[in-house]
């Protein structure tokens, strides 16, 4: 078998090209642990989150959701994250699960509170709201446009049942 310096050299170019790529690739996506504390809150659906998810207040980064889990006794999904050590969330901060436009990631925001007091580090944000996922808000929608804004609506959605006679 003979061999061909040219498929060498050519191969080892290669290599050389890939490893300067994934090299690239690591430092433009800034792949950081976030130094700092854990704070965690509980939510009916997570709707997508995942773990290395930003956590974000006024839309900048602040820190990464860390591990997600069930609470066994309750089945609330637990959402664990990393703050930066130079935030802290007042006591009133409420945490809720969005969606970065249409199709993008979630991430958790957090929107603080006015408390004089902090969550402390291994603490629990006691406000959440749940993630509303698209499915959930074209729904809504459907279902208060086909309603009769001249019908009242009643647990039933039948108002002829409602009627009274009067009394004899």
């Amino acid at each position: 078998m003979k061999r061909n310096p040219i498929e060498t050299v050519l191969g080892a170019l290669v290599l050389a090209i890939a490893a300067m790529f994934l090299g690239f690739a690591y430092s433009t996506a800034d792949v950081k642990s976030v130094s700092g504390y854990e704070v965690s809150a509980d939510f009916l659906k997570v709707g997508g989150l995942e773990r290395g998810s930003d956590v974000r207040m006024s839309g900048i980064p602040i820190g990464t959701v860390t591990a997600e889990t069930l609470d066994p006794t309750s089945f609330l999904a637990r959402v664990t994250m990393t703050v930066s050590g130079n935030v802290q969330l007042p006591a009133d901060t409420e945490a809720s699960i969005v969606s970065d436009g249409l199709l993008g990631s979630k991430y958790v925001n957090l929107i603080p509170g006015r408390a004089s007091d902090n969550i402390p580090a291994g603490g629990k944000i006691a406000k959440t709201r749940d993630f509303q996922s698209l499915e959930d808000l074209v729904g809504q929608v459907i279902f208060l446009a086909t309603q009769d804004p001249n019908k009242p609506a009643d647990s039933h959605g039948d108002s002829s049942s409602k009627t009274q006679d009067a009394p004899k």
